[in-house]
């Protein structure tokens, strides 16, 4: 069993290195930020799997077997009658995009406990789901409530991204999910300040992991940009500076791919501060090249440049 699993929706990505209204060629790969996570984590030597729904569409093969070059354990994924969402994103200066999502009744949002397999779920290590995975349908929200409670019971540890997408849904919403969750998240990686300021009326870090914590969350690690990343336990916490780019290309996907160092440095035991660090470093590296899955660093690179900055 993959020691880390995600529960969400990855879709095919179209990219175009200038506005889509002057496009005339579109780069496809694939995107989501659950599965962008476990990218990260399998590139840096976790195993990983992935849960979702695949539409049989002509891009089932495509997502299939990209997933599995990467590392991701596909046998969790259930073929299904329908079509897999896309979107097209374009590139303008200073990593700044423009995006289009064709996602609505796609064959992952039709995702249901029904889907779930219980065995798995009950041996898993860690799950990582996102306010994303609740927020594309009222079946998938009630596969995370499902998944998610399994893990717990059973000794696993969830890990949650709140991720709000205002698009997808209203904060009101947003806010239901992640209180009827929150018994079940051991680690919660927000964002600040806006999003929190939104979900919870708080933008304090601090604050923000004080929440947490009072819920009986394990960890936290508050993801605040350029000024860095905020962690806590309910023992000690600390600020992680981020480390600078040497350029920006793309953002896209940078929280995810510290999603996905982060808790691949939590399941090797390393600290908080360390897991941090390595997860800034991740998502540092991966603006600095194209797409949310494409320009994502490999071990090697990662534990160069963490030495090299933090020293």
């Amino acid at each position: 069993m993959p020691e880390l699993l995600s529960l969400g929706e990855c879709m095919i990505e179209l990219f175009a290195d200038r506005p889509l209204a002057e496009a005339t060629t579109l780069i496809k790969t694939f995107g989501g930020d659950t599965c962008n996570a476990l990218v990260a984590a399998a590139r840096l030597g976790t195993s990983t799997g992935f849960i979702t729904r695949v539409g049989d569409d002509p891009f089932r093969d495509f997502l299939l077997h990209a997933w599995r070059r990467e590392g991701i354990d596909t046998s969790l994924c259930r073929i299904v009658p329908g079509f897999n969402g896309l979107y097209l994103i374009a590139l303008g200066n200073n990593g700044a995009r423009e995006f289009i999502y064709y996602r609505s009744g796609s064959a992952a949002s039709t995702l249901e406990p029904a889907d779930l397999d219980q065995e798995a779920l009950r041996q898993c290590r860690m799950l990582l789901v996102s306010g994303i995975s609740q927020a594309i349908s009222v079946t998938a929200r009630a596969a995370v409530q499902v998944a998610s409670g399994i893990v717990h019971r059973h000794g696993g540890d969830v890990a949650y991204d709140p991720n709000f997408r205002p698009r997808l849904w209203n904060a009101e919403e947003a806010r239901a999910a992640l209180t009827a969750l929150l018994p079940t998240i051991a680690i919660a990686l927000p964002s600040a300040p806006e999003e929190s300021d939104l979900l919870l009326g708080v933008t304090d870090p601090a604050e923000i992991a004080d929440f947490y914590l009072s819920h009986g969350v394990k960890i936290v690690a508050v993801k605040c940009g350029e000024r860095g990343v905020f962690v806590a336990d309910e023992g000690a916490s600390c600020w992680v500076e981020a480390v600078p780019p040497r350029q920006v290309i793309d953002t896209s996907g940078a929280g995810d791919t510290f999603n996905g160092a982060f808790l691949h440095a939590i399941l090797r035991g390393f600290s908080l501060r360390t897991a941090a660090q390595l997860g800034a470093t991740a998502a540092s590296l991966k603006v600095e090249g194209r797409g949310a899955v494409a320009s994502q660093p490999r071990g090697p690179q990662v534990w160069e440049r963490l030495k090299a900055y933090y020293g």
